[in-house]
């Protein structure tokens, strides 16, 4: 097993398992954003922006370049969405399995009460 590529990956899943970074990303999905944007956009403060986009940044899934005063970050490489979009398709195949199991469930449960 080839463990400093597993912790690669690791490392770089884990910088994605945080719901502010995920909805970082789909706000940097247009294009760059200001820091001032994605603090109005995800309704927190500075500080908490600037600490995720810290740990995007230490991961290289952002970049981020100065204009004057403002510091504007885009994502490093577009593949990110396809990613997010393959995972979007995988969690709702698990819920679409997940409502087919509840409704077999629910057939089952009414079941003995017609049998009555």
């Amino acid at each position: 097993m080839n463990q400093p590529l597993h912790r690669f990956k690791a490392e770089f899943f884990k910088a994605l398992g945080h719901p502010a970074r995920l909805v970082i990303l789909e706000q940097l999905r247009p294009g760059e954003r200001s820091v001032q944007e994605l603090q109005i956009a995800l309704d927190m403060d500075q500080s908490s922006v600037s600490q995720q986009l810290a740990v995007l940044r230490h991961k290289n899934i952002v970049d981020s370049r100065k204009e004057g005063t403002t510091v504007y970050y885009r994502v490093r490489d577009p593949m990110i969405f396809q990613l997010l979009d393959v995972a979007r398709e995988i969690f709702n195949n698990h819920l679409i399995d997940t409502q087919a199991m509840l409704a077999l469930l629910g057939e089952e449960s009414l079941e003995p009460a017609n049998r009555k």
